[in-house]
């Protein structure tokens, strides 16, 4: 690129908006919780909105087989295989101690019954067969857990097994569990209305319910993962929507399963009563613009990646200011979509968001005497 080095000094302030009163209340502290590790996130715009020791690798126990479900739910919408394909069952999916879905060894079960018996029931026996349908060792399917972990950006989590059993190098971080279960949402709307909704799954004439007991107590719970060790402690991931609002609560390290599920409700309750999350840019939106020297077009549109969203404090959006970080100095040739600067979202002097811009489209070097005339302006800017 033969951009200007002298980047990141111009700020473009789009929308000033009513000045914070003094008399604004401040939002409260999250609620103190017992917990190893937790963190609540905004859906939509991925914002932390309360945490402790998120980032800290921790045994994630059956929290694991969100990842299981992810490459499974990949698997089906690319076509790769199908609700109906029928799974032989093998001795070490059959063996598998835990939670069990009991399957036996030599049956024949569809992928839909496993899946309902790896996400309803939590069955270690059904993740491994799932796993080994997919990949045919479980070994293997953990590099591909790990290659999706990659590709997903979850920076502290490595995977050994399929189903969260006890390993010293199988780990993951609070926050990586949350943008897991937010990925399944995103990605795979369909398959997770269809699967995490599920109170109880019978198989084999065995009726088993659902660990996540606020499906029970809370209507906007839709769906999550529980954990649990002895050396893990109780955990669970879940998430919940309130009218537009959808939040990603995940609870590590818990002392009982009342423990686990009264906190993930303080979580969820805390951030429906003192949040909100709005729409502030639809996508392909030009947010701002820019001068471009030496080009064959003097402005440049500048854009987010699809549509900008913020979680602000209840009733206070018109209290919310947004300026864009740009290049002092900007010259030919720009490419469409080069990362050129962030947008700032604040709340007074709270930084709430900080959303990467990109350029709208290409700008190519202009003629000789475009190049040359900006070549004497630029020296008077």
């Amino acid at each position: 690129m033969h951009h200007a080095t002298r980047l990141f000094f111009a700020v473009v302030l789009l929308f000033v908006a009513t000045p914070v009163l003094a008399a604004s209340l401040p939002i409260p502290d999250p609620p103190n919780l017992e917990a190893r590790s937790y963190i609540l996130v905004d859906f939509d715009s991925g914002q932390v909105l309360a945490a402790k020791n998120a980032e800290k690798a921790i045994e994630p126990a059956s929290i694991t087989k969100l990842m299981t479900t992810y490459i499974l739910f990949d698997e089906i919408d690319q076509g790769n295989i199908a609700l109906d394909d029928q799974v032989t069952i093998s001795e070490k999916a059959w063996k598998m101690g835990g939670s069990k879905m009991f399957i036996e060894v030599g049956d024949q079960v569809s992928v839909d019954d496993l899946l309902h018996g790896m996400i309803t029931s939590s069955g270690n026996d059904a993740t491994v067969a799932l796993a080994e349908y997919v990949a045919g060792t479980e070994s293997s399917f953990a590099d591909y857990m790990n290659q999706y972990a990659q590709d997903l950006g979850l920076t502290e989590s490595h995977f050994v097994d399929a189903s969260g059993w006890p390993h010293e190098d199988h780990v993951m971080s609070a926050h990586d569990i949350a943008r897991l279960l937010g990925a399944i949402v995103r990605d795979f709307p369909d398959l997770y209305d269809q699967y995490f909704h599920q109170k109880k799954f019978t198989y084999a004439g065995i009726e088993q319910y659902n660990r996540n007991s606020l499906l029970w107590s809370d209507d906007s719970v839709d769906g999550g993962k529980t954990g649990h060790t002895e050396s893990a402690g109780y955990c669970l991931a879940v998430t919940a929507k309130r009218d537009d609002m959808r939040l990603v609560s995940v609870v590590t390290g818990t002392d009982s399963n009342n423990a686990r599920k009264s906190q993930s409700q303080a979580l969820l309750n805390y951030g429906f009563r003192f949040y909100e999350s709005g729409q502030l840019f639809d996508a392909d939106t030009q947010i701002s613009e820019i001068r471009v020297w030496k080009g064959d077009e003097t402005m440049l549109p500048v854009v987010a990646d699809g549509a900008v969203h913020v979680a602000y404090p209840r009733g206070k959006r018109d209290e919310l200011s947004t300026s864009a970080e740009l290049p002092s100095n900007l010259s030919a040739p720009v490419k469409d979509g080069e990362r050129l600067g962030t947008l700032h979202v604040k709340y007074g002097d709270e930084t709430l968001a900080e959303v990467p811009l990109y350029a709208g489209q290409a700008i190519a070097e202009g003629g000789i005497i475009r190049r040359l005339t900006d070549e004497v302006m630029m020296m008077f800017e």
